[in-house]
């Protein structure tokens, strides 16, 4: 029940003059006080809000103003400061690790193949993709290959909010393939001629008017490179090719509202934060190193200073304590000149609040990238549960942003890769070109990568074990999650090794009676196996 709003001296003066609107002016002082007492507080106008109207324009005008300062800071964080690139690095660390694998996983069913055609299929095209993929021909400059091209994609991505990938076909000497890639910094991507944005041409981004993304637009050079605006030359770019329907260029960003046509750096929300904890960190590096510097400072007495130099000693003396510019040595001993004193406060150094206040800080921060600050900062000070659910959740997060960039640039790579190669005749795939779902039945892939690692590797085994004797996993997924390896692989790899091991007497053979079948014995509960002499 809001209070009783009492007439005001405007009220009184209206009312003396007539009733009526005094009146009416009243019941609207009263609506408004009633308005104010329901609804949402923060769409209020009290005095903390007042001044807090904040613009409530669509995506692309809430952002793209804004993108050339926040590439910049975001791009200066990552080289300058300590916590915004190690954001950046543990991001692309464990999401890219060493580079995410292809496991070829066709759907046999569907192409009418058995078990071993359709192994012996995926084998060859992994060994093909391996030979693409480990070689520099991979990249269009001839500098990386396929894992390094990931690392690359994704690190501009996060820090320029996102990134582009042409796909150009280039023919080299003695090389099977034409596939190539090349990456493109998200500044180089802009309206021909620097214009201004349209309907369907926006921040170098060409649409049709159903809104579909058809090209993009790439200048030739970064725009930063110079600050003249001559010389720039622009290339349109489909996405896909009008004919084949071949993907001519990916767009690697992650949309965070309907419509949005440019990604946001991944550090955009903690930019002033890093800035402020940058500049507070080197204040108390510095006031700790100046606490730390000692130096002897002479002082002498007026008096004796008069009697013992005469008048040349004496302004030599002064001259030379007149040139000490207030540089602090270690060991060193300035001369005061008669008279003076040296005082200076107790710096306190180092700061006791210091840590406390950076952790404060950095709870913020991995909230603000969805990952745990022991994380994010690499320091473990609490049990073993605590650590693991910190590692836990922010796996889920890396996991998350890594079946992104496999769906989004490595899966369409492999695609493009693909029937790059069957055009050639290095594979063959039946109704490749003649039917998408057939294409979509050999392309069929999954994606791994580097593990989590483990905070202690026997609780981790024996939990594994366990999912895996309950049927909840298999051998192979529980491989793929641990370091992303291929259990056709590690099986044939022990395989091999038991055998040898056998063969120069360093393991004994797994035998079994004679007539015994290689089978498990199940013992249903509180029975006991059954002897040899029972009746099957």
């Amino acid at each position: 029940m809001p209070k009783k709003q009492p007439l005001n001296l405007i009220e009184r003066t209206i009312a003396s003059i007539s009733p009526k609107w005094a009146l009416d002016r009243h019941k609207n002082r009263v609506a408004m006080a009633l308005t104010g007492a329901g609804g949402y507080t923060g769409a209020g106008y009290s005095d903390r809000l007042v001044y807090w109207q904040p613009g409530a324009g669509d995506s692309d005008a809430d952002s793209l103003r804004d993108l050339r300062e926040l590439r910049a800071r975001s791009r200066d964080l990552a080289r300058n400061s300590p916590i915004g690139g190690g954001a950046i690095e543990t991001q692309v660390t464990n999401v890219v690790g060493s580079g995410l694998r292809l496991i070829s996983r066709i759907n046999a069913g569907l192409l009418g193949l058995d078990e071993d055609q359709a192994s012996a299929w995926q084998d060859n095209t992994e060994r093909e993709f391996a030979l693409w993929a480990d070689s520099e021909y991979a990249d269009a400059t001839g500098q990386q290959c396929f894992d390094e091209l990931q690392d690359l994609a994704f690190r501009s991505h996060l820090e320029s909010g996102d990134s582009f990938v042409v796909l150009p076909r280039i023919q080299r000497p003695n090389w099977p393939y034409t596939l190539a890639l090349q990456i493109i910094e998200a500044d180089r991507v802009c309206n021909e001629g620097f214009k201004a944005d349209t309907d369907t041409f926006t921040a170098g981004i060409e649409r049709n008017d159903a809104g579909e993304t058809v090209a993009v637009w790439i200048c030739n050079r970064h725009p930063g490179r110079q600050l003249t605006t001559e010389g720039f030359k622009w290339t349109r770019i489909p996405l896909r090719g009008e004919q084949s329907g071949r993907r001519n260029v990916l767009h690697l960003m992650r949309k965070l509202r309907p419509g949005q046509t440019r990604g946001i750096p991944a550090l955009a929300p903690i930019i002033e934060h890093l800035k402020q904890l940058t500049r507070y960190s080197t204040a108390e590096v510095d006031a700790a190193v100046n606490s730390a510097v000692f130096a002897l400072f002479v002082k002498m007495d007026p008096n004796t200073f008069a009697d013992v130099f005469n008048d040349d000693d004496q302004a030599a003396y002064m001259n030379n304590a007149k040139r000490w510019d207030g540089t602090m040595k270690s060991g060193a001993a300035v001369n005061l000149l008669p008279g003076e004193e040296v005082q200076s406060p107790a710096l306190g150094r180092p700061n006791p609040n210091f840590d406390p206040f950076v952790d404060a800080v950095m709870t913020q921060v991995g909230m603000a990238l969805n990952i745990p600050k022991e994380v994010l900062t690499k320091h473990f000070q609490s049990s073993y549960s605590a650590a693991r659910a910190a590692l836990l959740d922010a796996w889920r997060t890396f996991s998350i942003r890594r079946k992104w960039l496999a769906a989004k640039f490595c899966q369409p790579v492999y695609a493009e890769w693909l029937a790059d190669a069957v055009a050639g005749g290095r594979i063959s795939a039946p109704g490749f070109f003649a039917d998408p779902a057939i294409r979509a039945a050999w392309c069929g892939a999954q994606w791994t990568g580097d593990g989590p690692g483990a905070i202690d590797p026997l609780k981790e085994v024996q939990a594994a074990k366990a999912r895996v004797e309950m049927g909840l996993t298999t051998l192979p997924e529980e491989i793929a999650s641990y370091d992303g390896g291929d259990w056709d692989d590690k099986h044939r790899e022990a395989v091999r090794v038991t055998q040898e091991r056998i063969e120069d007497g360093l393991q004994a053979p797994n035998t079994a009676p004679p007539g015994t079948p290689n089978v498990p014995v199940l013992v249903p509960p509180g029975g006991s196996k059954p002897s040899e002499d029972d009746d099957e």
